[in-house]
């Protein structure tokens, strides 16, 4: 049970990194872009070392002392491209206009440090473009709901994002404690620009910091629910009396989390980290997370 909370523990860490996020966005005088650029970065080096030198290791040992030497390595193969399948199809049912990982350039995250700064413009993508509005005539209402419609669809969508993800940390935190913290600190980088995707809108519709901070922080609350849900479902379904679960299913379940962990980081993570950062920065930080990661596995063995 111990290592339950401690799973639980290092999710809710993960999911929680939204706040932090948001609170960068709030009180930061300005947003250091490079440095999200390297963090993002770095924790897409960090999942696709652990992805393929770890978790996919694990989930072949596992599938092949259940099923032989050669169907094992079959079955974690199709796990693999089932966990990044089940990601593209999370990803096609979020509308492109909100997608969590749409980057915020320094123009629209201005006016929350300087209150003269002009207001920026989120007209989303596919949208008809808007009546010009008279000179005279002030449309606040409906510029603040659509302000508003943008950062709730958007903590909607992280939290979608966040139930697999939220299951990857746990699972791997449940069968390696240690493992499943370099792989929340991964999250947890992963989601501080989340953080302020969510807030950046809400925070102009309704000039609340604390709701827009609320909201962010609820959009991470999803992953260590996703987590709760999945894992009691698992043990409903198959789990022993004793609370374990068998090999086959841990097997298939690392092999779709380390798929699940390179789409994040392929699609996500590396063209955010491209688009905040300048030169190499990108590169460096994936490089890092990659060295970082090989480093804190040679020193656990």
């Amino acid at each position: 049970m111990k290592d339950v909370w401690i799973a639980l523990g290092l999710t809710v860490f993960a999911g929680m990194a939204t706040g932090i996020g948001s609170a960068i966005a709030f009180m930061a005088n300005r947003t250091n872009y490079r440095f999200l650029s390297v963090a993002t970065g770095f924790s897409a080096g960090v999942m696709l070392y652990v992805s393929f030198v770890e978790i996919f290791y694990k989930g072949t040992h596992a599938l092949t002392a259940t099923y032989g030497e050669y169907w094992g390595h079959w079955v974690n193969a199709a796990s693999f491209f089932g966990g990044i399948l089940l990601m593209g199809l999370v990803d096609n049912l979020i509308p492109a206009a909100e997608n969590p990982h749409e980057t915020h350039s320094e123009a629209e995250t201005a006016p929350l440090h300087n209150p003269a700064a002009p207001m920026p413009d989120f007209e989303r993508p596919g949208e008809e473009p808007r009546v010009p509005v008279p000179v005279d005539v002030h449309d606040h209402t409906d510029r603040h709901r659509r302000l508003l419609r943008m950062g709730l669809f958007t903590a909607m969508a992280i939290a979608i994002h966040n139930f697999p993800e939220g299951l990857a940390t746990f699972l791997s935190a449940l069968q390696d404690p240690a493992l499943g913290a370099a792989i929340a600190v991964a999250v947890a980088l992963h989601n501080i620009p989340e953080g302020i995707s969510v807030s950046v809108p809400i925070f102009y519709a309704t000039g609340n910091r604390a709701r827009a901070f609320a909201w962010s922080v609820l959009s991470g609350l999803a992953e260590p629910v996703g987590a709760i849900i999945a894992y009691g479902a698992l043990w409903f379904v198959a789990g022993s009396p004793a609370g374990a679960i068998p090999p086959q299913i841990t097997g298939v379940l690392f092999g779709g989390v380390a798929g699940v962990m390179v789409y994040i980081s392929l699609d996500e993570l590396l063209p955010t980290s491209r688009a905040y950062g300048k030169g190499h920065d990108s590169l460096l930080g994936l490089i890092s997370g990659m060295a970082v990661m090989a480093l804190s596995l040679l020193l656990m063995k």
